[in-house]
């Protein structure tokens, strides 16, 4: 392929890309109460219960919530179809043998965003609500009241799920760039323990706490992404070619 070919390549992806998010944005708006609902689930079970409201502070932002809500879950419904176009993209630099892995990338790169953000929802946010809204609690602080808009919690929820949702994708990425050429496990086990620094650091930038606890539940699940990634780049990751030298005879 020339480079304009790869130009046009992309821009047929990009666009398959963007109808299948469109589909899938049209179906969360029509359900965007129920699942705005169903993702404060944590918020509200970590308020008070004399507290558990959620307040919309402007004319539109239970509007632009919902919109935001339908647009999210278009993407999440529509993962499975990036993923295959994102394959179709790098396809054409895989040996053929390589390509017939595009099924298992597509359901198993799915199945990780999926895991990572029900591991954020039902791990990550109880955790780390529970501490930011009982910080500063206690008998003299009983006239502090939480007030959260909608607006604001949603971006939070939402931040952290993305952010899981990615994290559970190192694996596929690391395959995928191992199966490239481009990095493979032996090198990757070698520099481990610089993967496990960057990672922590990482997990302290993203994490809303600055607490152990919050900071352990984001740094362990990245660093065994990790090394569920070196073992997908030592099982499917491109072998280098052996040259046999021949020996001559004195």
């Amino acid at each position: 392929m020339t480079f304009l070919e790869h130009l046009e390549e992309l821009r047929t992806r990009l666009i398959r890309i963007l109808w299948a998010i469109a589909v899938g944005a049209a179906i969360g708006c029509y359900f965007s109460p129920e699942i705005f609902r169903w993702l404060m689930g944590p918020v509200l079970a970590a308020l008070p219960e004399t507290a558990r409201k959620l307040h919309p502070t402007a004319v539109m932002e239970k509007f632009t919530v919902y919109l935001k809500v339908g647009l999210y879950a278009g993407i999440f419904l529509a993962s499975p179809a990036i993923l295959y176009q994102l394959w179709k993209f790098v396809a054409p630099a895989l040996y053929q043998k390589e390509k017939r892995f595009v099924m298992p990338f597509v359901g198993v790169g799915t199945t990780f965003f999926l895991g990572g953000a029900l591991f954020c929802y039902y791990v990550v946010l109880p955790a780390a609500l529970s501490y930011l809204i009982g910080v500063g609690s206690g008998d003299d602080a009983s006239w502090i009241e939480p007030w959260l808009s909608m607006s604001d919690q949603l971006t939070f929820v939402l931040a952290l799920e993305l952010a899981f949702g990615l994290i559970f994708e190192m694996p596929l990425i690391i395959t995928a760039l191992s199966m490239l050429g481009i990095v493979d496990g032996s090198w990757l086990a070698k520099h481990r323990r610089y993967a496990i620094l960057l990672n922590t650091i990482a997990a302290a930038i993203i994490t809303p706490t600055g607490d152990p606890l919050n900071l352990a539940i984001m740094a362990v699940p990245m660093c065994l992404m990790y090394e569920v990634g070196i073992w997908g780049a030592r099982v499917f990751g491109r072998r280098k070619p052996t040259i046999e030298i021949a020996r001559t005879r004195p």
